[in-house]
Order: structure tokens, then C-alpha cells, then sequence
């Protein structure tokens, strides 16, 4: 039994090495189709149900006027600071801003519509005050909705 060139050589068994894969090599991409698909059906369920879940900007508009007015009816001017935009956090302090967002008696919001500010979407909340004046407060959705202004009381 003295070997010879590599594949020619003493043996086991009297046939020749059986290749280790015999069949041709299969290529299945339902497995990425199943998993890319799958991806696509998440992705639609979440663009389709984050508005029934956290509401309309309308709705989160109106939710976040009416937390700041009941938080400066109360005298909570840190909270009713906290809802303020940057730009307007800019322009008054927290002791201030009664002065500059409240109306005579108590406020309640009576409608919203949609807007734009500076580029980007906002929505203008309608508050009524108990001596029939009434003013608009400008809300926007960033990093939740905070308000940006309010027009003069009339």
C-alpha cells in the first residue's frame, strides 16, 4: 500500500473520496422576502396607529393649552414655564408670564386649526376667557407640544 499523487493514494475503502456535497447548492431568498416583508407590515402599523395611540396634533394642541392654563390658573407658573417653546422662554421669565398669557377669569379652549411657523407645521389654539375676549395661542410639536406665542387679547 504505497501511496501515490494526492487522490491516488492508499484508501479505506476500495472506491475513490466521495465529494462531501453531492447535490448542486439551492439558494432560498424567502427567508429575506419573509423578513423584509415583515419589516415593511411593522413600519405601516406604526405610521397607522401613532396617531389613534398619542392622538391628532390637534388634540395634543389642545391637551397642552389647557394643561398650561390650568397650571397658571393654579399660580404653577414652572409648569406653565416648562410648556413654553425656546423662543418664548426666551422673552419671559417664569413670574411673567401670567402677565403675558392670561386673560380676565378662567380660559377654556374653543377650537383648534393648523397652521405654519417658520417653515414648520403648527397649530393655532383658540382660547375663550370668562369676559368674552378671546385670543389664539400658537402650538409646536417639538420634542412634544409646546406653546410659541399667543396673539394680543380682543
Amino acid at each position: 500500500m504505497s501511496g501515490g499523487p494526492a487522490g491516488n493514494g492508499p484508501f479505506l475503502y476500495d472506491e475513490g473520496p466521495e465529494p462531501l456535497h453531492t447535490g448542486a447548492p439551492r439558494r432560498s431568498g424567502r427567508l429575506l422576502v419573509v423578513i423584509f416583508g415583515a419589516t415593511v407590515l411593522v413600519a405601516v402599523l406604526m405610521v397607522v396607529l401613532l396617531p389613534l395611540v398619542k392622538g391628532s396634533a390637534g388634540d395634543q394642541s389642545r391637551e397642552a393649552v389647557q394643561v398650561f392654563l390650568a397650571a397658571l390658573a393654579k399660580g404653577d407658573n414652572d409648569t406653565a414655564y416648562q410648556l413654553l417653546c425656546q423662543q418664548e422662554q426666551a422673552k419671559v421669565t417664569p413670574e411673567g408670564i401670567g402677565g403675558r398669557y392670561l386673560g380676565a377669569g378662567s380660559g377654556s379652549v374653543v377650537g383648534t386649526s393648523d397652521a405654519e411657523v417658520a417653515g414648520a407645521p403648527a397649530q393655532r389654539v383658540r382660547v375663550e376667557w370668562a369676559d368674552g375676549s378671546r385670543t389664539t395661542m400658537t402650538v409646536v410639536n417639538v420634542d412634544g407640544p409646546h406653546v410659541c406665542g399667543v396673539t394680543p387679547k380682543g
